[in-house]
């Protein structure tokens, strides 16, 4: 009796491994391929059309094409997820590493108000320290910024190698914005899941 349902499990094992083989043969065909392509451009066409009117001027319908071609790839959905979590990580250390330097002038500034007894002495320090603790944040948010920037830097880099279009090294704000939506169609796109037969 034990050995009927081995011998169904093992039916169905072999009948699902064909459908998975069958499936994949068919997401090669140039049909498949053409029909996804359009269900990509839609979903594209329609993420486009949410976006202010200044930003549609300046992501063609030619480079959403070259998107949608890209993504038929779909590892370049994993580089995309890797980066924005690697993107996260270092976003959460850095506000960490300013929330430190607040928290370090606060335990500073507690310490003097135990230890000074005179008002205008304490006053003389603390506003030093005010100084003190200013410059200093100064120089951690330019480093903050420092690593932002190469963090960007990296991105481009990265995803243009992936042959993602649209992405390239730049510094300029308005193309480094139209990056940033590039990615978020990438994204959402990801989250999609295409259905030949619908």
């Amino acid at each position: 009796m034990e050995d009927v349902p081995m011998g169904n499990e093992t039916n169905s094992n072999s009948s699902e491994s064909f459908n998975e083989t069958a499936s994949l043969q068919q997401h090669h065909t140039p049909e498949f391929l053409q029909r996804k392509i359009y269900f990509l451009m839609d979903q594209l066409k329609e993420m486009h059309s949410e976006l202010p009117e200044t930003l549609q001027t300046r992501i063609s319908y030619d480079l959403l094409t070259e998107l949608a071609n890209c993504v038929l790839n779909e590892s370049i959905f994993d580089i995309v997820k890797a980066l924005m979590e690697l993107q996260h990580v270092t976003e959460k250390h850095l506000i960490q590493m300013r929330a430190q330097v607040e928290n370090e002038y606060e335990i500073e500034v507690a310490d003097w108000l135990v230890k000074i007894k005179d008002p205008e002495e304490l006053q003389h320090i603390l506003g030093l320290m005010k100084i003190k603790h200013t410059k200093k944040l100064l120089e951690t948010d330019k480093k903050i910024i420092e690593v932002l920037d190469q963090k960007v830097h990296d991105q481009q880099s990265m995803l243009q190698k992936a042959g993602v279009p649209g992405f390239y090294n730049t510094q300029n704000p308005k193309e480094i914005k139209i990056q940033m939506f590039l990615l978020d169609f990438i994204l959402r796109l990801s989250l999609l899941k295409f259905e030949p037969n619908k």
